[in-house]
């Protein structure tokens, strides 16, 4: 992880690669968990209206798994939404700093 204080002011400091990749595993489980949820809450909508008798639009029946999905996919996946907010935070941490240092090198000719 790169800092200002922790690198030879006269180089960059650098996002960490390693890092870039476990952002996207972290945004990628998470955004396939938040699918699968809202897949499965419009099949199990649909077939609770096909099991009542009562016709139902699939689309109708996908608005409302997506209105549920979102609240209870922060409910079900707290653990793959920290790891990816966190991966995420420290990457622009990373960008902020590279920011910083562009600046200050600019500030300086």
């Amino acid at each position: 992880m790169s800092t200002p204080e922790s690198h030879d002011p006269n180089t960059p400091p650098q996002p960490d690669p390693a890092l870039k990749k476990k952002r996207n595993l972290a945004l990628v489980k998470y955004g396939l968990a938040r699918l699968g949820l809202f897949v499965l809450l419009a099949v199990v909508i649909q077939g609770l209206a096909m099991l009542i008798g009562a016709p139902v639009p699939l689309v109708i029946s996908a608005l409302l798994a997506l209105i549920v999905a979102f609240p209870l996919s922060m409910l079900i996946f707290p653990g793959l939404r920290a790891e990816a907010t966190e991966t995420v935070a420290e990457l622009s941490r990373q960008r902020k700093a590279y920011k910083a240092w562009v600046q200050q090198e600019l500030a300086e000719r």
